[in-house]
């Protein structure tokens, strides 16, 4: 009897020795999983700038649509200044890489307005990841639309840990504001250098600056567009400065630019585009010898 005992006792060390270990790992494995799954819908995110509405990236999507041959659903959300969100549009089953356009009912300009409409997509986004449930995106902001998701992308988008940034791309997007200057930093830029140690550390960002007058896109001066590589160098895996020229470069015209419109395709939909249309980063020599190794050009 003694002897049974004992044989039952070391049976039951061996199986709990055996099992713990193996749901230790069954449940890192678990989660590694979890955080290596990417889940197929990874929607645009796209935050207009100031006096724009849910409609300002009309043109560019028919465009988009027209040139790519696929008909992405559109979504808009507005955000009302009491944090109510108004839902116009839907996203059709099947497609996984829909447009959600995310406007503001205070639009307006200035310094304190942008930071609150960061805290409106945070609620506009958080509202969307929990109905559509996807756990990666990429994002695209004209003007203080970039402005509105850089802000997002540093103070919210860390709380929310189920869901990672792919790419950003911001198009005219004045990082020190109104100024030309190069030395003297606003209060939003001065908050986004502070901040940038809370950007997601895998963020591909593409910053398009517009230059009609070389200096200027005719509203937003090109310094001030450049002035973003002190938010995002050495802080994400990659950043890059394009700047375009020619027709369509005035400031209201860029979401809708040629160019823009491809580099859109290439970076940020991920088309294979023909070789005539791809954009090519200058080689490590040409970046050596500009004075600016951030900057690069576009004919």
């Amino acid at each position: 009897m003694r002897h049974s005992w004992w044989r039952w006792l070391i049976l039951v060390v061996v199986i709990v020795a055996v099992f713990i270990p193996s749901q230790a790992w069954l449940s890192k494995r678990i989660s590694q999983y979890k955080s290596d799954y990417r889940t197929p819908l990874n929607p645009i995110i796209m935050v207009p700038g100031s006096s724009a509405s849910q409609d300002r990236f009309d043109t560019l999507i028919t465009q988009l649509r027209q040139e790519t041959k696929v008909p992405h659903s559109v979504l808009k959300v507005k955000v009302m200044e009491d944090g109510q969100l108004s839902y116009t549009g839907s996203i059709k089953r099947g497609d996984n890489q829909p447009f959600i356009v995310i406007a503001f009912e205070n639009n307006r300009d200035g310094y304190s307005n942008i930071v609150k409409q960061a805290a409106w997509l945070d609620l506009a986004f958080k509202d969307l990841a929990k109905t559509y449930r996807f756990n990666h995106f990429s994002a695209l902001g004209h003007s203080n639309g970039g402005l509105a998701l850089s802000l997002f992308m540093e103070d919210y988008l860390p709380k929310i840990k189920s869901v990672t940034a792919d790419k950003l791309m911001t198009i005219a997007t004045p990082y020190n504001m109104e100024t030309d200057s190069t030395t003297e930093q606003t209060p939003i830029l001065k908050d986004l250098i502070n901040g940038r140690k809370n950007l997601p550390k895998k963020l591909v960002v593409y910053s398009v600056a517009g230059s009609e007058t070389y200096s200027s896109d005719g509203t937003v001066p090109a310094n001030s567009v450049n002035q973003g590589k002190y938010v995002f160098q050495n802080q994400v895996a990659h950043y890059t400065q394009i700047t375009v020229t020619g027709d369509n470069t005035t400031h209201s015209d860029l979401p809708q630019n040629r160019q823009i419109v491809l580099l859109i395709r290439q970076y940020i939909l991920q088309e294979v585009l023909p070789a005539k249309d791809r954009y090519t980063p200058p080689t490590k020599q040409s970046r050596n010898a500009s004075s600016d190794p951030g900057e690069t050009g576009l004919p």
